[in-house]
């Protein structure tokens, strides 16, 4: 299934966990307050901050919580400043593996992230050495509640790349480009219940692996998700 995997599953299944929701909003924050910090603390004016403020939506953050990390960048000084660093490397069984990041001390989260893939049987390669395997894309997944073929004629008429349907819900793809406006026009049809909507990063191809195999990559990702510093994991681990 283009674009959807169970490690997005995994992530919706940790999150109805109090601690585990309470972790996803930290990091959720530190990215809201980065991206305000860097340009205009108004998700109207500053794209990058829209985007994660909808990232944020999606993964059902409050609205309050939204705005506190938007209101701390606009009186913040130097006191705080985060790197955006990305690592790049190889899991069990050469799984892919890109690692984002949010750091304000590199020497520590370089430690940290290559002890993660170590191990667990993975190891750190350079920069480049498997994002040119991902591409980016806008991910929009709303529950089956909403009419089909409604949902699907307003957004293909957004700029909608495909819209998929699932088990139980509806995958919409977008180019990254395209992704604020698509959630837009769904909005103003009146579809506003989103299980998810990020633009993230999609594997080229995917590699199967037997369920054995499938739990040290998990391991090893959930690990690279526990460290602080950490904000995204991507793979191309086949799932289904």
């Amino acid at each position: 299934m283009s674009g959807h995997s169970k490690w997005a599953k995994i992530h919706r299944a940790k999150g109805a966990a109090d601690q585990a929701r309470g972790k996803v909003f930290q990091k959720l924050a530190k990215e809201l307050y980065v991206a305000a910090k860097l340009g205009v603390p108004d998700p109207d004016q500053n794209p990058s901050l829209r985007m994660i403020v909808e990232k944020a939506r999606g993964a059902n953050m409050p609205k309050d919580n939204i705005q506190k990390a938007i209101d701390k960048a606009k009186g913040a000084g130097d006191s705080e400043n985060y790197e955006s660093i990305r690592y790049e490397g190889y899991g069990p069984k050469g799984i892919a593996v890109i690692v984002d990041c949010l750091t304000d001390n590199k020497n520590r989260t370089a430690a940290e992230v290559r002890n993660a893939f170590t191990k667990r049987g993975g190891n750190l390669g350079t920069s480049g050495s498997v994002s040119y395997m991902f591409h980016r894309t806008g991910n929009i997944e709303i529950p089956k509640d909403y009419e089909e073929e409604e949902s699907m004629m307003i957004a293909l008429d957004a700029g909608a790349e495909d819209f998929e349907v699932l088990d139980n819900s509806y995958l919409i793809t977008t180019k990254p480009e395209d992704f604020i406006s698509v959630k837009d026009a769904l909005e103003q049809n009146g579809i506003v219940d989103f299980l998810s909507s990020e633009v993230t990063f999609i594997p080229d191809n995917y590699i199967e692996l037997a369920d054995e195999d499938k739990e040290k990559v998990y391991s090893m990702i959930e690990q690279l998700e526990d460290l602080d510093d950490v904000q995204d994991v991507y793979c191309n681990l086949k799932d289904e």
